[in-house]
């Protein structure tokens, strides 16, 4: 299994970003998709996941700090998750990975993650 994180960079608050992530090797529907991010001295943080359902379609979540700012969205045929940010502020200065999941609940908890990108920084200026 492997997950490409791209999309990263640099970005002045208030800007936006796109993070793309492209998943192989993986029965993608089946799993749920997440990023977390994380900066030195700190811990993993959840940023967002979507499950899907072949009868509701994906269901999303965010964390508090970035909801009404990041969209999470996936593409089935193309085994991609991307985060959309806008708005950014400094203090999403931080390295993105993204993750599957065939857990069901709990989905914030990066223990529950089976697998994982290679993280993509992204930095936003002030």
């Amino acid at each position: 299994v492997q997950l490409q994180a791209s999309g990263g960079g640099s970005v002045q608050a208030g800007g936006s970003l796109r993070l793309s992530c492209a998943a192989s090797g993986l029965t993608f529907s089946m799993y749920t998709m997440a990023w977390f991010r994380q900066t030195p001295g700190k811990e993993r943080e959840w940023v967002a996941n979507i499950r899907w359902s072949r009868w509701s379609g994906g269901a999303t979540y965010y964390a508090d700090s970035v909801k009404g700012r990041f969209t999470i969205s996936r593409d089935n045929a193309k085994n991609t998750v991307d985060l959309q940010m806008n708005n950014l502020e400094p203090e999403d200065t931080a390295v993105y990975y993204c993750a599957a999941s065939g857990a069901s609940t709990r989905l914030w908890e990066g223990a529950l993650y089976d697998y994982w990108g290679q993280g993509t920084l992204v930095t936003v200026s002030s």
